[in-house]
Protein backbone atom coordinates (compact mmCIF):
# COMPACT_ATOMS: atom_id res chain seq x y z
CA UNK A 1 0.00 0.00 0.00
CA UNK A 2 1.43 3.38 -1.08
CA UNK A 3 1.05 6.05 1.63
CA UNK A 4 2.24 9.66 1.42
CA UNK A 5 1.98 12.19 4.23
CA UNK A 6 2.31 15.83 3.21
CA UNK A 7 2.99 17.59 6.50
CA UNK A 8 3.56 21.16 7.63
CA UNK A 9 1.49 22.53 4.74
CA UNK A 10 -0.80 25.52 4.45
CA UNK A 11 -3.73 23.59 3.02
CA UNK A 12 -6.37 25.32 0.90
CA UNK A 13 -9.01 22.58 0.51
CA UNK A 14 -11.34 24.93 -1.44
CA UNK A 15 -14.35 23.26 0.16
CA UNK A 16 -13.87 24.47 3.72
CA UNK A 17 -11.48 26.91 5.31
CA UNK A 18 -7.69 26.85 4.91
CA UNK A 19 -5.67 25.26 7.69
CA UNK A 20 -2.08 24.48 8.59
CA UNK A 21 -1.69 20.73 8.82
CA UNK A 22 -1.35 17.42 7.02
CA UNK A 23 -2.85 15.59 4.04
CA UNK A 24 -2.61 11.80 3.82
CA UNK A 25 -2.64 10.02 0.47
CA UNK A 26 -3.25 6.27 0.23
CA UNK A 27 -3.30 4.39 -3.07
CA UNK A 28 -3.89 7.53 -5.07
CA UNK A 29 -6.75 8.85 -2.95
CA UNK A 30 -6.94 11.43 -0.18
CA UNK A 31 -7.58 9.43 2.98
CA UNK A 32 -7.36 12.16 5.63
CA UNK A 33 -6.58 15.84 6.10
CA UNK A 34 -6.56 18.20 9.04
CA UNK A 35 -4.59 19.93 11.76
CA UNK A 36 -4.12 16.92 14.04
CA UNK A 37 -3.83 14.04 11.55
CA UNK A 38 -1.43 11.30 12.58
CA UNK A 39 1.22 10.22 10.09
CA UNK A 40 0.76 6.48 9.37
CA UNK A 41 3.68 4.24 10.17
CA UNK A 42 5.88 3.65 7.14
CA UNK A 43 4.45 6.53 5.15
CA UNK A 44 6.62 8.59 2.83
CA UNK A 45 6.75 12.00 4.50
CA UNK A 46 6.88 15.19 2.46
CA UNK A 47 7.58 18.25 4.60
CA UNK A 48 5.90 21.16 2.83
CA UNK A 49 7.77 23.69 4.92
CA UNK A 50 4.73 25.92 5.27
CA UNK A 51 4.12 26.14 1.51
CA UNK A 52 0.61 26.25 0.05
CA UNK A 53 -1.08 22.97 -0.89
CA UNK A 54 -4.07 23.14 -3.22
CA UNK A 55 -6.04 20.65 -5.27
CA UNK A 56 -4.83 20.41 -8.85
CA UNK A 57 -6.46 23.03 -11.02
CA UNK A 58 -9.24 21.96 -13.39
CA UNK A 59 -9.39 23.37 -16.93
CA UNK A 60 -13.04 23.29 -18.01
CA UNK A 61 -12.55 23.97 -21.72
CA UNK A 62 -9.33 23.04 -23.50
CA UNK A 63 -8.05 21.50 -26.70
CA UNK A 64 -4.72 20.18 -25.44
CA UNK A 65 -3.82 16.91 -27.11
CA UNK A 66 -6.12 17.42 -30.10
CA UNK A 67 -4.71 20.81 -31.12
CA UNK A 68 -1.01 20.24 -30.58
CA UNK A 69 1.35 23.18 -30.40
CA UNK A 70 4.25 23.62 -32.81
CA UNK A 71 3.14 20.74 -35.03
CA UNK A 72 1.06 22.36 -37.75
CA UNK A 73 -1.83 20.80 -39.62
CA UNK A 74 -0.88 17.19 -38.83
CA UNK A 75 -1.23 17.87 -35.09
CA UNK A 76 -4.62 19.57 -35.29
CA UNK A 77 -7.55 17.17 -34.97
CA UNK A 78 -9.85 19.70 -33.32
CA UNK A 79 -12.57 19.95 -35.96
CA UNK A 80 -14.11 17.16 -38.01
CA UNK A 81 -15.69 19.69 -40.31
CA UNK A 82 -17.18 17.40 -42.93
CA UNK A 83 -20.58 17.32 -41.21
CA UNK A 84 -22.57 19.98 -39.38
CA UNK A 85 -23.84 17.45 -36.81
CA UNK A 86 -20.87 15.69 -35.27
CA UNK A 87 -22.52 14.45 -32.08
CA UNK A 88 -21.02 11.00 -32.57
CA UNK A 89 -17.43 12.34 -32.83
CA UNK A 90 -15.31 11.96 -29.68
CA UNK A 91 -12.39 14.13 -28.62
CA UNK A 92 -11.14 11.02 -26.82
CA UNK A 93 -10.19 9.41 -30.13
CA UNK A 94 -7.84 12.24 -31.16
CA UNK A 95 -5.80 13.05 -28.04
CA UNK A 96 -2.02 12.70 -28.24
CA UNK A 97 -0.50 12.45 -24.72
CA UNK A 98 2.89 13.72 -25.91
CA UNK A 99 1.52 17.17 -26.71
CA UNK A 100 3.75 19.78 -25.06
CA UNK A 101 0.62 21.31 -23.56
CA UNK A 102 0.36 18.52 -20.99
CA UNK A 103 3.78 19.39 -19.57
CA UNK A 104 2.79 23.05 -19.56
CA UNK A 105 -0.36 22.11 -17.65
CA UNK A 106 1.57 20.41 -14.86
CA UNK A 107 3.97 23.35 -14.55
CA UNK A 108 0.93 25.56 -13.96
CA UNK A 109 -0.65 23.26 -11.40
CA UNK A 110 -3.34 21.99 -13.80
CA UNK A 111 -3.89 18.28 -13.24
CA UNK A 112 -7.13 17.64 -15.11
CA UNK A 113 -9.04 19.15 -17.99
CA UNK A 114 -12.08 18.68 -20.15
CA UNK A 115 -10.89 18.34 -23.74
CA UNK A 116 -13.42 19.50 -26.30
CA UNK A 117 -13.76 19.42 -30.07
CA UNK A 118 -13.55 22.79 -31.75
CA UNK A 119 -16.22 25.25 -32.82
CA UNK A 120 -16.24 24.87 -36.60
CA UNK A 121 -19.41 22.76 -36.46
CA UNK A 122 -22.79 23.66 -34.97
CA UNK A 123 -22.44 20.29 -33.18
CA UNK A 124 -18.78 19.42 -32.70
CA UNK A 125 -18.81 16.22 -30.68
CA UNK A 126 -18.33 14.65 -27.28
CA UNK A 127 -15.98 16.05 -24.66
CA UNK A 128 -13.84 14.02 -22.26
CA UNK A 129 -12.27 14.57 -18.83
CA UNK A 130 -8.65 13.48 -18.56
CA UNK A 131 -5.69 13.74 -16.23
CA UNK A 132 -2.71 15.69 -17.55
CA UNK A 133 -0.21 12.86 -17.26
CA UNK A 134 -0.08 9.40 -18.81
CA UNK A 135 1.27 7.15 -21.56
CA UNK A 136 -1.98 6.78 -23.48
CA UNK A 137 -5.26 8.58 -23.29
CA UNK A 138 -7.10 5.48 -22.06
CA UNK A 139 -5.03 5.68 -18.86
CA UNK A 140 -5.74 9.40 -18.52
CA UNK A 141 -9.53 9.36 -18.94
CA UNK A 142 -11.74 9.55 -15.89
CA UNK A 143 -15.08 10.47 -17.49
CA UNK A 144 -16.41 9.99 -21.02
CA UNK A 145 -18.48 11.66 -22.28
CA UNK A 146 -18.61 14.76 -20.10
CA UNK A 147 -20.77 16.85 -22.40
CA UNK A 148 -21.45 17.61 -26.06
CA UNK A 149 -19.77 20.63 -27.63
CA UNK A 150 -21.86 22.94 -29.81
CA UNK A 151 -21.17 26.31 -31.41
CA UNK A 152 -23.25 29.33 -32.30
CA UNK A 153 -22.13 32.51 -34.03
CA UNK A 154 -19.31 33.34 -36.38
CA UNK A 155 -17.21 30.16 -36.30
CA UNK A 156 -19.70 27.71 -37.87
CA UNK A 157 -20.89 30.48 -40.22
CA UNK A 158 -17.36 31.12 -41.44
CA UNK A 159 -16.26 27.50 -41.68
CA UNK A 160 -19.31 26.13 -43.49
CA UNK A 161 -20.79 29.20 -45.16
CA UNK A 162 -17.79 31.26 -46.22
CA UNK A 163 -15.23 28.50 -46.74
CA UNK A 164 -17.37 25.58 -47.95
CA UNK A 165 -20.45 27.45 -49.29
CA UNK A 166 -22.90 25.14 -47.54
CA UNK A 167 -25.44 25.48 -44.72
CA UNK A 168 -25.10 27.31 -42.37
CA UNK A 169 -24.17 30.70 -43.76
CA UNK A 170 -26.11 32.76 -41.18
CA UNK A 171 -27.09 32.62 -37.52
CA UNK A 172 -30.52 31.49 -38.68
CA UNK A 173 -28.88 28.52 -40.35
CA UNK A 174 -26.81 27.59 -37.30
CA UNK A 175 -29.86 27.60 -35.04
CA UNK A 176 -31.84 25.63 -37.63
CA UNK A 177 -29.17 22.92 -37.71
CA UNK A 178 -29.43 22.52 -33.92
CA UNK A 179 -33.22 22.58 -33.88
CA UNK A 180 -33.46 20.02 -36.67
CA UNK A 181 -30.91 17.74 -34.98
CA UNK A 182 -32.82 17.73 -31.69
CA UNK A 183 -36.17 17.22 -33.42
CA UNK A 184 -34.80 14.21 -35.29
CA UNK A 185 -33.32 12.89 -32.04
CA UNK A 186 -36.74 13.11 -30.38
CA UNK A 187 -38.30 11.20 -33.27
CA UNK A 188 -35.49 8.64 -33.14
CA UNK A 189 -36.05 8.10 -29.41
CA UNK A 190 -39.79 7.59 -29.94
CA UNK A 191 -39.18 5.03 -32.69
CA UNK A 192 -36.61 3.20 -30.61
CA UNK A 193 -38.89 2.99 -27.56
CA UNK A 194 -41.76 1.75 -29.73
CA UNK A 195 -39.56 -0.94 -31.30
CA UNK A 196 -38.30 -2.04 -27.88
CA UNK A 197 -41.83 -2.22 -26.47
CA UNK A 198 -42.79 -4.59 -29.28
CA UNK A 199 -39.56 -6.57 -29.11
CA UNK A 200 -38.55 -5.59 -32.64
CA UNK A 201 -34.97 -5.04 -33.83
CA UNK A 202 -33.83 -1.45 -34.20
CA UNK A 203 -30.90 0.00 -36.12
CA UNK A 204 -28.96 2.31 -33.82
CA UNK A 205 -27.58 5.65 -34.94
CA UNK A 206 -24.60 6.89 -32.88
CA UNK A 207 -25.33 10.54 -33.65
CA UNK A 208 -28.88 10.36 -32.34
CA UNK A 209 -27.93 8.07 -29.46
CA UNK A 210 -25.69 10.88 -28.22
CA UNK A 211 -28.33 13.57 -28.63
CA UNK A 212 -30.87 11.43 -26.76
CA UNK A 213 -28.42 11.34 -23.85
CA UNK A 214 -28.54 15.14 -23.89
CA UNK A 215 -32.33 15.31 -24.12
CA UNK A 216 -33.26 12.53 -21.71
CA UNK A 217 -30.31 11.72 -19.45
CA UNK A 218 -28.86 15.09 -18.50
CA UNK A 219 -25.66 15.01 -20.57
CA UNK A 220 -24.64 18.71 -20.53
CA UNK A 221 -24.68 20.82 -23.67
CA UNK A 222 -21.55 23.01 -23.79
CA UNK A 223 -22.55 25.93 -25.97
CA UNK A 224 -19.79 28.02 -27.56
CA UNK A 225 -21.25 31.51 -27.63
CA UNK A 226 -19.81 35.01 -27.30
CA UNK A 227 -22.34 37.66 -28.30
CA UNK A 228 -25.46 38.52 -26.35
CA UNK A 229 -27.75 37.53 -29.26
CA UNK A 230 -26.11 34.10 -29.47
CA UNK A 231 -26.40 33.65 -25.71
CA UNK A 232 -30.11 34.43 -26.01
CA UNK A 233 -30.42 31.84 -28.79
CA UNK A 234 -28.63 29.28 -26.62
CA UNK A 235 -31.13 29.90 -23.82
CA UNK A 236 -34.07 29.80 -26.23
CA UNK A 237 -33.04 26.43 -27.64
CA UNK A 238 -32.40 24.99 -24.18
CA UNK A 239 -35.86 26.12 -23.08
CA UNK A 240 -37.41 24.58 -26.18
CA UNK A 241 -35.79 21.17 -25.80
CA UNK A 242 -35.20 21.04 -22.05
CA UNK A 243 -31.51 20.11 -21.93
CA UNK A 244 -28.80 21.13 -19.45
CA UNK A 245 -27.06 24.18 -20.88
CA UNK A 246 -23.53 25.28 -20.02
CA UNK A 247 -22.53 28.60 -21.56
CA UNK A 248 -18.96 28.47 -22.86
CA UNK A 249 -16.88 31.63 -23.43
CA UNK A 250 -19.76 33.98 -22.59
CA UNK A 251 -17.88 37.12 -23.58
CA UNK A 252 -21.05 39.23 -23.33
CA UNK A 253 -22.74 37.12 -20.65
CA UNK A 254 -22.37 39.96 -18.15
CA UNK A 255 -24.99 41.88 -20.15
CA UNK A 256 -27.52 39.15 -19.30
CA UNK A 257 -26.08 38.27 -15.88
CA UNK A 258 -29.38 38.65 -14.01
CA UNK A 259 -31.26 36.37 -16.44
CA UNK A 260 -28.47 33.80 -16.46
CA UNK A 261 -28.41 33.76 -12.65
CA UNK A 262 -32.21 33.38 -12.47
CA UNK A 263 -31.99 30.30 -14.67
CA UNK A 264 -29.04 28.91 -12.69
CA UNK A 265 -26.96 28.59 -15.85
CA UNK A 266 -23.18 28.23 -15.34
CA UNK A 267 -20.71 30.14 -17.48
CA UNK A 268 -17.27 28.85 -18.45
CA UNK A 269 -15.75 32.23 -19.23
CA UNK A 270 -12.65 32.97 -21.24
CA UNK A 271 -10.09 33.08 -22.61
CA UNK A 272 -9.49 36.43 -20.93
CA UNK A 273 -5.98 37.38 -22.03
CA UNK A 274 -6.61 37.65 -25.77
CA UNK A 275 -6.87 40.66 -28.03
CA UNK A 276 -10.24 41.78 -29.35
CA UNK A 277 -9.50 39.84 -32.50
CA UNK A 278 -13.05 39.69 -33.90
CA UNK A 279 -16.37 41.44 -33.52
CA UNK A 280 -17.76 38.77 -31.22
CA UNK A 281 -15.17 39.47 -28.52
CA UNK A 282 -15.07 43.27 -28.54
CA UNK A 283 -16.68 43.18 -25.09
CA UNK A 284 -13.86 41.01 -23.71
CA UNK A 285 -12.79 42.27 -20.31
CA UNK A 286 -10.95 40.91 -17.30
CA UNK A 287 -13.70 42.50 -15.21
CA UNK A 288 -16.44 40.28 -16.69
CA UNK A 289 -15.91 37.27 -14.36
CA UNK A 290 -16.44 39.57 -11.40
CA UNK A 291 -19.61 41.04 -12.91
CA UNK A 292 -21.05 37.55 -13.42
CA UNK A 293 -20.06 36.26 -9.98
CA UNK A 294 -21.53 39.28 -8.19
CA UNK A 295 -24.81 38.65 -10.02
CA UNK A 296 -24.88 35.12 -8.60
CA UNK A 297 -23.70 33.21 -11.68
CA UNK A 298 -21.54 30.14 -11.10
CA UNK A 299 -18.38 30.66 -13.16
CA UNK A 300 -15.35 28.70 -14.26
CA UNK A 301 -12.41 30.42 -15.94
CA UNK A 302 -10.81 28.86 -19.02
CA UNK A 303 -7.72 29.39 -21.14
CA UNK A 304 -9.26 27.66 -24.16
CA UNK A 305 -5.75 26.20 -24.49
CA UNK A 306 -3.81 26.48 -26.70
CA UNK A 307 -5.49 29.85 -27.40
CA UNK A 308 -3.89 30.92 -24.11
CA UNK A 309 -1.14 28.63 -22.76
CA UNK A 310 -2.75 26.35 -20.22
CA UNK A 311 -0.14 27.14 -17.56
CA UNK A 312 -1.47 30.72 -17.62
CA UNK A 313 -4.79 29.57 -16.13
CA UNK A 314 -3.93 30.89 -12.66
CA UNK A 315 -2.69 34.20 -14.14
CA UNK A 316 -6.10 34.80 -15.65
CA UNK A 317 -7.55 34.35 -12.16
CA UNK A 318 -5.00 36.77 -10.70
CA UNK A 319 -5.92 39.43 -13.25
CA UNK A 320 -9.65 38.83 -12.82
CA UNK A 321 -9.26 39.26 -9.04
CA UNK A 322 -7.33 42.47 -9.69
CA UNK A 323 -10.34 43.63 -11.75
CA UNK A 324 -12.93 42.90 -9.06
CA UNK A 325 -13.52 39.14 -8.84
CA UNK A 326 -13.76 37.90 -5.26
CA UNK A 327 -10.56 36.12 -4.28
CA UNK A 328 -12.26 32.96 -3.02
CA UNK A 329 -14.46 32.74 -6.08
CA UNK A 330 -11.35 33.11 -8.19
CA UNK A 331 -9.79 29.97 -6.70
CA UNK A 332 -13.11 28.14 -6.96
CA UNK A 333 -13.38 29.11 -10.64
CA UNK A 334 -10.44 26.86 -11.52
CA UNK A 335 -11.05 24.07 -8.99
CA UNK A 336 -14.42 23.07 -7.57
CA UNK A 337 -16.62 25.15 -9.88
CA UNK A 338 -15.55 23.55 -13.17
CA UNK A 339 -15.70 20.17 -11.44
CA UNK A 340 -19.28 20.80 -10.29
CA UNK A 341 -20.42 22.34 -13.56
CA UNK A 342 -19.28 19.30 -15.55
CA UNK A 343 -20.04 16.54 -13.04
CA UNK A 344 -16.46 15.80 -11.98
CA UNK A 345 -16.65 16.92 -8.34
CA UNK A 346 -16.78 13.35 -7.01
CA UNK A 347 -13.17 12.99 -8.19
CA UNK A 348 -11.45 16.37 -8.44
CA UNK A 349 -11.64 20.05 -7.54
CA UNK A 350 -11.03 20.01 -3.77
CA UNK A 351 -9.02 18.36 -1.04
CA UNK A 352 -11.53 16.00 0.57
CA UNK A 353 -11.41 12.45 1.84
CA UNK A 354 -12.06 9.96 -0.93
CA UNK A 355 -11.15 12.24 -3.81
CA UNK A 356 -8.29 11.68 -6.23
CA UNK A 357 -4.94 12.80 -4.85
CA UNK A 358 -4.37 15.43 -7.53
CA UNK A 359 -2.40 18.03 -5.62
CA UNK A 360 -0.14 21.00 -6.29
CA UNK A 361 2.35 22.43 -3.82
CA UNK A 362 2.97 26.13 -4.44
CA UNK A 363 5.88 28.20 -3.15
CA UNK A 364 3.33 30.65 -1.74
CA UNK A 365 -0.10 32.12 -2.38
CA UNK A 366 -1.02 31.05 -5.94
CA UNK A 367 -2.66 34.44 -6.47
CA UNK A 368 0.72 36.08 -5.90
CA UNK A 369 2.34 36.56 -9.30
CA UNK A 370 5.70 35.52 -7.83
CA UNK A 371 4.50 32.11 -6.61
CA UNK A 372 5.32 29.01 -8.63
CA UNK A 373 4.29 25.38 -8.61
CA UNK A 374 7.01 23.30 -6.96
CA UNK A 375 5.52 19.80 -6.83
CA UNK A 376 2.54 18.13 -8.50
CA UNK A 377 0.92 14.79 -7.74
CA UNK A 378 -1.58 13.08 -10.05
CA UNK A 379 -3.48 10.20 -8.48
CA UNK A 380 -0.92 10.24 -5.68
CA UNK A 381 2.10 9.93 -7.97
CA UNK A 382 4.60 12.78 -8.03
CA UNK A 383 4.81 13.81 -11.68
CA UNK A 384 6.37 17.29 -11.61
CA UNK A 385 9.08 19.02 -9.57
CA UNK A 386 10.68 22.43 -9.76
CA UNK A 387 14.46 22.21 -9.70
CA UNK A 388 16.04 25.26 -8.03
CA UNK A 389 19.52 24.39 -9.30
CA UNK A 390 18.56 24.37 -12.97
CA UNK A 391 15.67 26.82 -12.56
CA UNK A 392 13.30 24.68 -14.60
CA UNK A 393 10.58 22.15 -14.06
CA UNK A 394 11.14 18.44 -14.54
CA UNK A 395 8.37 16.03 -15.38
CA UNK A 396 8.12 12.32 -14.70
CA UNK A 397 8.42 10.52 -18.01
CA UNK A 398 5.22 8.44 -18.40
CA UNK A 399 6.94 6.20 -20.94
CA UNK A 400 9.67 5.09 -18.55
CA UNK A 401 9.52 1.33 -18.10
CA UNK A 402 10.37 1.80 -14.43
CA UNK A 403 7.86 4.59 -13.96
CA UNK A 404 10.28 6.52 -11.78
CA UNK A 405 12.72 8.33 -14.05
CA UNK A 406 12.48 12.12 -13.95
CA UNK A 407 13.52 13.84 -17.16
CA UNK A 408 13.49 17.45 -18.38
CA UNK A 409 10.60 18.33 -20.68
CA UNK A 410 11.21 17.29 -24.28
CA UNK A 411 10.31 19.91 -26.85
CA UNK A 412 8.15 18.86 -29.78
CA UNK A 413 7.25 15.28 -30.65
CA UNK A 414 9.06 12.37 -29.02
Amino acid sequence: MSVISITNAHVVPVVGEPFDGTVIVENGKISASGTDVQVPEGAEVVDAGGRWLLPGLVEAHGHVGIHEEGIGWSGNDTNEGTEVNGARFRALDAIHPSDEGFRDALSGGVTSMVVKPGSANPIGGQTVAIKCWGRMVDEMVFKQPVSVKSALGENPKRFHGQERKVLPTTRQGVAAVLREAFTKAQDYSARKKHAESEGKPFDRDLTFETLVQVLENGLPWCQHTHRVDDIATAIRLADEFGYKLVINHGTEAHLLADLIAERNLPVVIGPLMTSRSKWEVNQRSLANPGHLARAGVQIAITTDAPVIPINFLIYQVILAVKEGLDRRTGIESVTINPARILGLDDRVGSIETGKDADLALWSGDPLDIYSRVETVWVDGRQVYTWDDETAEGVTLDPYSTLGSTVKPPQRGRR
